[in-house]
């Protein structure tokens, strides 16, 4: 599993995870895509908006490899802001490549792209 050193761990001042301390035995926990409702709590947009960012502040457009990024944080992206690159696409392999879509990104989370540093503040 690759680990993405410098890409934050969390979003600070709350439980949002946005990466893993180390490697599942069992296998990595499959991605899948989650139904985003508009209802959603305010915190959970928030880290939302906060992971879009610390993803293009650390990977930009460029592919990268799922390593040891939360599932559960990129399942809440995964075919929207987040997309695959892998044919077939193996939703358990930590090797796994993903890009984000900036374009869709940046329509989806525009906070995420003035440059205020979200994740870096308190939720």
């Amino acid at each position: 599993m690759k680990k993405h050193r410098g890409f934050p761990s969390r979003m600070p001042g709350s439980d949002y995870h946005f990466t893993l301390r180390r490697e599942n035995k069992a296998g990595a926990t499959p991605l899948v895509a989650r139904e985003r409702y508009a209802d959603r709590r305010p915190a959970d947009r928030r880290a939302d908006a906060a992971f879009v960012e610390a993803l293009w502040l650390y990977f930009g457009d460029a592919p990268f490899e799922r390593g040891n990024l939360d599932a559960g944080r990129l399942s809440w992206l995964l075919g929207r802001e987040v997309v695959t690159l892998d044919d077939p696409f193996d939703p358990t392999d930590y090797g796994a490549l993903l890009q984000l879509d900036v374009a869709r990104a940046r329509a989806a989370f525009p906070e995420a792209f003035d440059g205020t540093g979200h994740w870096e503040g308190s939720a």
